[in-house]
């Protein structure tokens, strides 16, 4: 087993292609995008496990030249009187950095040892005895001896090989949005947020660029029908969900009409088993995905490890790897998404009473501790195994 293909080169997937070519694999990584994608919000590590992969990945230090420092985050009421603060660490964890500097950071790190096509994506495939046949949107056809999809949450490769996205992604009850917009406030960094029941609307000085901001919206609703490449439908989404919504709302949703990039989706979990099926697998949020909260860039950093590390040790038993790769990181990937079920309620309560009880609460420093600690202890729950001088078969065909 030599060629690997690899959908998705967000953050799961340049990581596989990493540890894939330092075992001596071919992998090649095909994203739909025109390039590396920009903007998105700050992703975090913590725990052991988390750690240990980018120190074995040689990227620790490099990561912690570029992190954040952290996101402070303010809840504010419409006076902007402060209700609560958490401090950066609550949503940093211990290496903060922007999404899109990771991914950038991540394909300079994978791109001597792996083949990256951008602008294309998978559109077929067939998997064959000696291997799996695809077909690509442009057109071209090619042979691998496996397929990954590290594609998120809206995974082609999963809808192609177990069947389409509403038998696998629950949704949680909530969306989210995100785009730029200027600093107009002066903001220091960190975020202001406010909250009316069900609904978090929040603003966040850009960590590289201090005269641009980020907005971030959060609401409650029953699953929307609309397209994923239908801007100015999510817009009249976002907008109707906030209609009437103080502070500095309108301001925001002003800044949406010119927004040229717009993120949004709802708040949802992946839940599939197995996470393969013949000579195809998934790996990061095809998985395992919890949108927001599920700690998913760490659990990706440690899965693909993993995955790479068991092909390898496997010889061409890519069967015995793939079963060795979901048992060693189900639950522990089960255990991170927990994060994810409770995010929309934590930022956007449906009530006053549950805005006041979660400001009440995380005002006591003890309990924000305790909070703290849970997720280190959560995201720290696999014994990972060592990889360093694995029994190969990468070289040989099959």
């Amino acid at each position: 087993m030599r060629k690997v293909l690899i959908s998705g080169a967000s953050v799961a997937g340049p990581a596989l292609a990493y540890w894939l070519g330092h075992y001596g694999f071919e992998p090649t990584v095909v994203e739909i995008a025109p390039a590396l994608r920009g903007g998105g919000r700050a992703v975090d590590f913590r725990g052991e496990a988390h750690l240990t992969v980018l120190r074995r990945m040689g990227l620790l230090d490099t990561l912690r030249e570029i992190q954040t420092g952290g996101s402070p985050m303010t809840f504010v009421d419409e006076r902007g009187r402060t209700l609560l603060h958490l401090p950066a660490d609550f949503a940093g964890g211990e290496v903060e950095v922007l999404r899109s500097d990771l991914s950038r950071v991540l394909y300079e790190h994978s791109r001597e040892r792996a083949k990256y096509v951008f602008g294309d994506s998978i559109s077929r495939l067939v998997e064959t005895p000696n291997g799996v046949e695809v077909t690509f949107a442009s057109g071209t056809e090619d042979r691998f001896d496996l397929v990954i999809g590290a594609d998120g949450l809206h995974s082609q490769v999963r809808r192609l090989t177990f069947g389409e996205e509403d038998q696998f992604v629950s949704h949680l009850g909530y969306y989210a949005a995100t785009w730029d917009l200027p600093n107009y406030l002066g903001l220091p960094p960190g975020s202001l947020g406010y909250n009316v029941p069900g609904r978090l609307a929040s603003i966040a000085c850009d960590f590289r660029d201090a005269d641009r901001a980020g907005a971030f919206m959060i609401f409650k609703s029953p699953k929307l029908a609309y397209a994923r490449h239908d801007l100015d439908r999510q817009r009249a989404l976002i907008t109707n969900a906030y209609e009437g919504v103080g502070w500095e709302t309108p301001r925001l949703l002003a800044s949406l009409r010119d927004a040229t990039e717009l993120y949004f989706d709802s708040i949802s979990r992946v839940d599939i088993q197995p996470w393969s099926r013949g000579r195809i697998g998934l790996v990061g949020d095809a998985a395992c995905g919890a949108t927001i909260g599920g700690m998913g860039t760490g659990t990706g950093i440690v899965a693909a490890y993993v995955l790479a590390g068991e092909l390898a040790t496997a010889g061409n038993d890519h069967r015995m790897a793939f079963g060795r790769y979901e048992a060693l990181v189900r639950d522990y990937a089960r255990g991170c998404q927990v994060g994810g079920n409770r995010t929309g309620k934590f930022l956007a309560p449906a009530s006053r009473f549950g805005a006041r009880m979660r400001n009440g609460m995380l005002s006591n420093r003890f309990l924000l501790n305790l909070m703290l600690k849970a997720g280190e202890n959560v995201s720290s729950g696999i014994r990972l195994p060592d990889y360093t001088h694995p029994t190969t078969l990468a070289g040989r065909s099959g």
